[in-house]
């Protein structure tokens, strides 16, 4: 099948590479100029690191175990930095663990093993249609893309979600967010993680990384500021772009200011906090989404990644079972009743399953110090942005 993926980051390129394998013809739009392996540290819970272990793709779990770190503990304290409890993270005997990992180490583990020949650059979408005989896609560098498939996988702000759900919408969760990766091997060490909590809410939180390519060990921090949010985007991006103001540096520990005053700003991203309404479809005809395009949600469940990867192992599995039934009935051309039985399989299995990740995971940024309520943004799918959420780091 002729398909095409919008978006390269983890949910695509992941999809990409178990396409790629079956031997479908696939194409990887991405709208930025190059890759973009930037972002900061996650904690991938173990079912997204199952979702790796599930794509089979050689080599790719080993490579991802290898750069990241499992969790060992999860530290909470006050704003003094006063312990208020610690436990050991749960991991049974023989199963594969949550990882605190950095996302550059991700994608740049999938990116090494696609062909580049089918990566595309500097293609932003902007329209597409679908008839009886396909899907055809139009791109801001002038290229033309026509077949059997499209995928959004172009994140909160996607350009294919809007015409597949036109009622889509982001919705402000009240912080802006600032995270930062500094080199230190002190703050936390042995796969800590440490939240800092005021009231029922989480005000920052701080994991050990491990150690990059060099041996320089690596401290992610995240500081999380409840305020609503600017009318003008203008406005949004321009406050996207100061450092994180001394007044909320005041309200942590001493040593915590530090570690994020030591960060250099290159080392630093600053977003507002988005998540969006359950979709009643992640299909429409031969049109689907995977990852936040379909089901952006705050961090506070850890589930974003995770959610995007497990989309990309259960629609490639699909398809591949779809592409040997159309291989095996010897047809020239992709007839639609195996695709469509694939298409409409996984939004049956996903649905259910991501509409409980953005339940629960709105619920959890509800209840650990919200204000408000979760405000309609000002327009739709745009805005300076992404996921995030209270309690972790997590894409």
């Amino acid at each position: 099948m002729r398909i095409a993926i919008v978006g390269a980051g983890s949910s695509g390129l992941l999809l990409a590479l178990v396409l790629q394998r079956q031997g479908h013809r696939i194409c990887l739009f991405e709208k930025a100029p190059e890759l973009r392996p930037d972002g900061c540290g996650i904690l991938l819970v173990r079912s997204g690191v199952e979702a790796l272990a599930a794509a089979g793709i050689e080599g790719l779990l080993e490579q991802v175990l290898a750069a990241g770190l499992p969790v060992s503990r999860f530290v909470v304290r006050n704003l003094r930095g006063d312990l208020i409890d610690s436990s050991a993270a749960e991991q049974e005997p023989g199963q594969l663990p949550s990882l605190l990992i950095h996302r550059r180490a991700i994608v740049e583990a999938m990116a090494s093993r696609f062909d580049p020949a089918l990566f595309h650059p500097g293609a932003g979408l902007l329209s597409w249609r679908q008839d009886g005989d396909g899907v055809e896609a139009h791109f801001d560098d002038g290229s033309y893309w026509q077949g059997d498939l499209l995928i959004g996988a172009d994140g909160i702000h996607s350009r294919v979600a809007p015409l597949l759900a036109p009622l889509r919408r982001l919705h402000y969760l009240g912080d802006r967010v600032w995270r930062g990766v500094v080199a230190d091997g002190e703050f936390c060490r042995n796969g800590e993680f440490f939240v800092y909590a005021r009231g029922r809410g989480v005000y920052a939180n701080v994991f050990d990384l491990g150690s990059d390519a060099s041996g320089t060990p690596l401290t992610h921090w995240g500081f999380f500021q409840e305020e609503p949010l600017p009318a003008s985007r203008s406005e949004q991006r321009r406050l996207l772009k100061e450092p994180l103001p001394e007044a909320g540096l005041a309200k942590v520990p001493a040593d915590l200011a530090a570690l994020i005053r030591a960060t250099p700003a290159e080392q630093q991203v600053a977003n507002w906090s988005f998540d969006i309404d359950p979709l009643p479809s992640l299909v429409a005809g031969r049109v689907a989404l995977v990852g936040d395009a379909g089901h952006a949600m705050s961090s506070s469940q850890a589930r974003g990644m995770t959610a995007g990867l497990e989309d990309a192992v259960a629609l490639g599995q699909l398809l591949g079972e779809a592409g040997a039934e159309l291989g095996s009935e010897g047809l020239a051309e992709p007839g639609s009743s195996g695709l469509e039985l694939a298409l409409a399989r996984y939004n049956a299995e996903r649905l259910p399953l991501v509409h409980r990740y953005q339940a629960r995971s709105r619920e959890v940024s509800a209840r650990t110090g919200r204000l408000r309520r979760p405000q309609r943004a000002s327009a739709p799918n745009h805005g300076a942005a992404g996921a995030t959420g209270a309690a972790t780091a997590a894409a």
